[in-house]
């Protein structure tokens, strides 16, 4: 059954227009405060945002919503996502919440939910919850209503569990460390775990208005962080995006590491102490074939999910895996956390650059990934452009060209209406000629 609502990570849209306005997260704390009313214990939920304008009449409405169902409501402030998912498994919360739209700009914004194990929700809860904001929930007796408290020590809780994954014999004095937070989540919190564990820190994006969330800094606009890097003469940088659940390198010649050659470094060093669980990691349909075939060359396993990182946290969990991933820089480390981290995948690779005494360069660089393209095409919302007889032709004939020496992989973005088109293969020039084909068939078709 489709959802109406949540797409592949949560609700998100455009802030004041629907589905992400202050009524609807309201309505989102109501239905998932009752879904998750289990037993006649006093019901907790943790609440955590980054940096966005928006976050505060988001944070309000989600207030109401779940205090007028009898929920009790804890605020943690501007925090990662992974904290608020950690937070919430550990202060035995009934659920967590998390207003981000991640990597977008400011003017979006979205809540994203976890359960009480900590693990992003799964479609069933998602489509329960989806049924009572469409319907009638029933509210607490006015003696039962929930109170909402903030609390001040999250931030050092989170520091101390990120901290605590760095190997206890490393430190990292001597290592200069650039680290971009993206006038998000993590402004605070980043640069102190990185000084506490001896980093000389230069920390940039750490200013946040509200509406400079990942503008011109961040995973997702990396040029800042290299020349920092270059000019600063740092060992290594590293970018998060809004919410800090995402992690993209630059080395010391400020050259951009991707989470395909994270992951890859990651996998290897733990496949190397013994530590890598279920034989290999799971990425998504849009890494490098060169990680594939690197991976395969040190007997290293690479299973594919779809695109986003909760459908490769699932396959983690059915097949034993301990480390995932997206190229973009999804990471997720499964001994340490329940979702993607930024911070805490950092701090394994900034663990193998102080192990290995080596630079950046030559210990993150582990494969020559094969020519890829990516483009995105838009399209009227409503409108099914890869349903066209004509576009689907297109790609039949792309698929066939490619064979043995290529992938192709296209799909409908799960945030935004666009179609993105990607092909990769050892013919760049291929691989170029593919996609313009593609996208100009996508783009008549999509009118």
């Amino acid at each position: 059954m489709a959802r109406k609502y949540f797409g592949t990570d949560g609700i998100r849209g455009l802030t004041n227009q629907s589905p992400m306005t202050a009524a609807m997260a309201m309505q989102v704390g109501m239905a998932a405060g009752a879904h998750f009313r289990r037993g006649d214990h006093r019901h907790r939920v943790v609440i955590g945002k980054d940096t966005r304008l928006s976050g505060y009449m988001i944070e309000n409405a989600l207030v109401a919503g779940f205090t007028s169902v009898g929920m009790d409501v804890v605020l943690v402030g501007p925090m990662p996502t992974p904290a608020v998912a950690m937070l919430t498994q550990s202060m035995r919360a009934d659920i967590g919440v998390m207003i981000s739209a991640s990597h977008n700009p400011y003017h979006d914004n979205g809540i994203k939910l976890f359960g009480p194990d900590g693990y992003k929700l799964s479609d069933a809860d998602e489509l329960a919850i989806e049924a009572l904001i469409d319907g009638e929930v029933p509210l607490a007796p006015a003696a039962e209503i929930g109170r909402a408290r903030r609390v001040e020590d999250a931030r050092g809780r989170y520091i101390h569990a990120a901290k605590s994954t760095f190997p206890a014999d490393l430190r990292l004095d001597g290592l200069k460390v650039v680290v971009d937070c993206a006038n998000g989540a993590a402004y605070q919190v980043a640069p102190s775990a990185l000084w506490e564990l001896g980093a000389d820190v230069v920390a940039i994006g750490v200013k946040p208005d509200g509406l400079n969330v990942n503008d011109g800094v961040g995973s997702t606009a990396p040029q800042l962080l290299c020349e920092t890097v270059v000019a600063s003469g740092a060992h290594i940088g590293i970018a998060l995006d809004g919410d800090a659940d995402r992690l993209i390198v630059a080395d010391e010649n400020g050259t951009v590491v991707d989470g395909d050659q994270l992951m890859a470094t990651i996998a290897g060093a733990w496949a190397r102490e013994g530590r890598l669980v279920g034989g290999g990691l799971v990425a998504t349909v849009m890494s490098n074939l060169g990680l594939e075939r690197y991976l395969g060359s040190q007997g290293i396993a690479l299973e594919r999910t779809g695109v986003g990182d909760r459908y490769v946290l699932e396959r983690m969990r059915s097949g034993g895996f301990n480390v995932g991933g997206e190229q973009s820089g999804h990471i997720i480390l499964s001994d340490y956390g329940t979702t993607g981290d930024g911070l805490v995948a950092a701090l394994q690779i900034l663990a193998e650059l102080v192990r290995s005494g080596r630079p950046a360069s030559e210990v993150l660089r582990r494969f020559e990934p094969v020519p890829q393209l990516l483009r995105n095409v838009k399209f009227a919302r409503g409108a099914k452009p890869l349903e066209a007889p004509a576009v689907r032709t297109v790609i039949a004939e792309a698929e066939a060209e490619l064979e043995g020496r290529g992938r192709l992989v296209i799909r409908a973005s799960g945030t935004e209406p666009v179609i993105r088109v990607m092909a990769e293969g050892d013919d760049a020039n291929q691989v170029e000629t593919v996609v313009a084909r593609i996208c100009d068939a996508v783009r008549v078709a999509a009118g």
